[in-house]
C-alpha cells in the first residue's frame, strides 16, 4: 500500500467550465468556434469579385457572433484560421482572397473611417467596422498579399512570382484602427502562402488587460514565436487555429489547456469546426480556468461562441492597477528557470524523482508500440495500485497509481514513454510520459486513439526533463478536461504531475516535453 499527499488547487467543474474565482483586474474574453462555409473547389482559381461573395458569407456570420459577443460584455473577440477563406488552396487559385495588409508598426490605418486608402482591402475594412460598430477589439485571420522586395526586409529572396503571400493575423481596435499583423511562421502544408524571411514576434497593447501576443495554429509546438514571446514576458497569447485533432496526445483543447499551464499563460484559441477534417476545439485558457468547447461525434455541425471573464496577466498593466499582494497571486510562477535555454546537465534524466525515490523499480515487461507516429516504449498497469518505473533511452518516467479494481480489468491501461524527434507532420524533438487507455485489451493496441473511459485513476506522474518546456494535460471520457490537482516542477526539470478524485474516467494524462534546442540538429 502507498498513500497519496496532494498540494490541493481548489476549483469548480461545471460542464465545459473549469472555473477558480478572478481576482484582481480582470476582462471579458470571447473566441468563436466557426462552422465555415467552404469554396467547394478550393484548386480552381476564382475571380476577386467571386472570392468576396465568398468571403462576405463567413463574414455575416462573423457580424452575428460580434454583436452576440458585445451583448454580453466582450473587450476582445478572437476568430480562426482560415475561416474567411477556407483551405487547401494552391497559390495561384488563393490570389481572389489576398489582400494587401499594411504594417500599422509604420503607418496608421483605420479601414473603416478611410475605406478608400488602398485598393482590394474589402474584407480589411469590413472586420474594422465590425470592431468599431461593436466596441471590441476584433483578431481575425486573412489571407495577405505583399510585394517584393518586402518593406519589412528588403534583402529577403524573394519567390518565383514576385510577391509575398501570407497566412495572416489582423487585429482591429474598439475604434477600428489595424493595431497589429503578424505573418505565420510555422506553416502546415500550406501551399498557397510563404514562410516569413524571419520570425516576426508581434505584440499589441489594450486599455482593458495591457499586452497580447500573436501566434496562428501550428505555431503553438514551436519556440518561435510563441516561447520567444512568453520569455519577453507577454502572458496573454491569441491563437486562430485551424487544428486537426489527434488523440492521444494532441486533440485540440488538451493542448491548448496543456500550454496554458506550463507556460502560465492565458490562451485565446479559436478554432474551425469542420468535422471532415477533426477540426473543432476552442477555448478561454489562464492558469487557474478554462472555458472551453469540444464538439463530440454526432453532434449537429455548427459554431459556438464562448465568453468568459478572466484574469489579466500583463505584469506591467497588474502593477498599475493591484497592490503587491494581489499581484504576487495573478504573477505567481510556478517553477525557477535552470538556465538560459531551459535545459540542465547536472544530473542523468533517469535518476528516480523525490516523490517515488528508492520505491520504484524498473519495469521489467516493457514493450514498444507506435503512438502518435512515434515508438514508445510502454509498460502496462497490471495492478490495482503499483508504481512503474519505464525509460526510452537514458529518458525515465515514473508513475504512482491507484484504480478501483471493479474496473481495472475491463481497461488495460500503460505508462508511456518517447525520448526523440518526431518525424511524421512536422519535425520537432520531443520528452514525454503518457499514461493512456489503450485500445482494446492487447497491449499493442496501446497508442490508438481513445475518447470514452470509465476507470477513474489516481496517480502521480513525474519525469525528469532536459527542458523546462514540459506542458502537462489530464484528459477524462468524452473530451472533458480535468484541472490536475498539483503541477510542479524543479529548476532542474523534474516535474511532477499529481490527480485523484476524476470526474469522469481517465483517457491521457500527459507530461509533454519539447526540446526546441535540439528541432534543427
Amino acid at each position: 500500500m502507498f498513500s497519496f499527499v496532494f498540494v490541493l488547487t481548489i476549483f469548480g467543474f461545471t460542464s465545459a467550465v473549469l472555473e477558480d474565482s478572478v481576482v484582481g483586474p480582470s476582462y471579458v474574453a470571447a473566441v468563436y468556434e466557426h462552422n465555415i462555409i467552404l469554396n467547394p473547389d478550393p484548386r480552381v482559381p476564382l475571380s476577386r469579385a467571386d472570392a468576396l461573395r465568398h468571403m462576405n458569407l463567413n463574414l455575416d456570420i462573423y457580424e452575428k457572433q460580434a454583436a452576440k459577443a458585445s451583448q454580453q460584455g466582450a473587450q476582445i473577440l478572437v476568430f480562426p484560421e482560415n475561416g474567411l477563406q477556407g483551405f487547401n488552396f494552391s497559390r495561384l487559385s488563393v490570389a481572389g482572397y489576398l489582400e494587401p495588409t499594411l504594417d500599422p508598426q509604420r503607418e496608421k490605418w483605420n479601414p473603416c473611417t478611410e475605406p478608400g486608402k488602398y485598393n482590394n482591402t474589402e474584407v480589411l475594412n469590413r472586420l474594422s467596422c465590425m470592431a468599431r460598430r461593436y466596441n471590441l477589439y476584433l483578431v481575425a485571420n486573412v489571407a495577405d498579399l505583399q510585394p517584393c522586395p518586402l518593406p519589412t526586409d528588403p534583402s529577403a529572396v524573394c519567390p518565383a512570382d514576385l510577391r509575398w503571400q501570407f497566412n495572416t493575423n489582423v487585429v482591429f481596435s474598439s475604434e477600428g484602427l489595424l493595431v497589429a499583423r503578424y505573418h505565420k511562421y510555422n506553416l502546415y502544408y500550406e501551399d498557397s502562402f510563404d514562410t516569413p524571411p524571419q520570425p516576426e514576434i508581434i505584440t499589441f497593447d489594450t486599455p482593458f488587460a495591457g499586452k497580447f501576443g500573436l501566434l496562428i495554429c501550428f505555431d503553438l509546438l514551436f519556440y518561435n514565436p510563441t516561447v520567444a514571446l512568453v520569455e519577453k514576458g507577454v502572458r496573454q497569447l491569441i491563437f486562430p487555429t485551424a487544428w486537426m485533432n489527434q488523440l492521444p496526445l494532441l486533440d485540440s483543447i488538451q493542448y491548448q489547456r496543456a500550454f496554458s499551464l506550463g507556460a502560465n499563460v492565458t490562451l485565446l484559441a479559436s478554432n474551425i469546426r469542420h468535422d471532415k477534417l477533426i477540426m473543432t476545439g476552442s477555448g478561454i485558457y489562464t492558469p487557474f480556468s478554462a472555458t472551453y468547447h469540444h464538439a463530440k461525434e454526432g453532434e449537429p455541425e455548427k459554431g459556438e461562441l464562448l465568453v468568459a471573464r478572466v484574469p489579466v496577466l500583463d505584469p506591467l498593466w497588474v502593477e498599475k492597477s493591484i497592490t503587491k499582494e494581489e499581484e504576487v497571486r495573478v504573477d505567481s510562477s510556478r517553477s525557477s528557470t535552470p538556465d538560459e535555454f531551459g535545459y540542465c546537465h547536472k544530473k542523468n534524466s533517469s535518476d528516480p524523482p523525490s516523490e517515488t525515490a528508492g520505491s520504484v523499480n524498473s519495469s521489467a515487461d516493457t514493450f514498444i508500440s507506435t503512438m502518435m507516429h512515434d515508438p514508445f516504449t510502454f509498460s502496462l498497469l497490471n495492478d490495482t495500485e503499483g508504481s512503474l518505473k519505464v525509460c526510452n533511452g537514458s529518458f525515465c518516467c515514473y508513475l504512482l497509481y491507484r484504480q478501483p479494481p471493479q474496473e481495472s480489468s475491463k481497461e488495460l491501461f500503460a505508462l508511456g514513454v518517447f525520448a526523440g524527434r518526431h518525424g511524421v507532420n512536422g519535425r520537432y524533438a520531443l520528452q514525454i510520459c503518457a499514461l493512456v487507455r489503450c485500445g482494446g485489451l492487447d497491449p499493442f493496441s496501446c497508442g490508438q486513439q481513445v475518447d470514452e473511459s470509465q476507470s477513474k485513476i489516481d496517480f502521480v506522474l513525474e519525469g525528469k526533463f532536459g527542458t523546462k518546456y514540459v506542458y502537462p494535460s489530464v484528459l477524462a471520457s468524452n473530451m472533458v478536461l480535468e484541472q490536475p490537482k498539483n503541477f510542479e516542477s524543479t529548476a532542474c526539470g523534474r516535474v511532477t504531475l499529481k490527480h485523484y478524485n476524476m470526474t469522469a474516467g481517465l483517457v491521457t494524462a500527459c507530461l509533454y516535453g519539447r526540446m526546441y534546442h535540439l528541432d534543427k540538429e
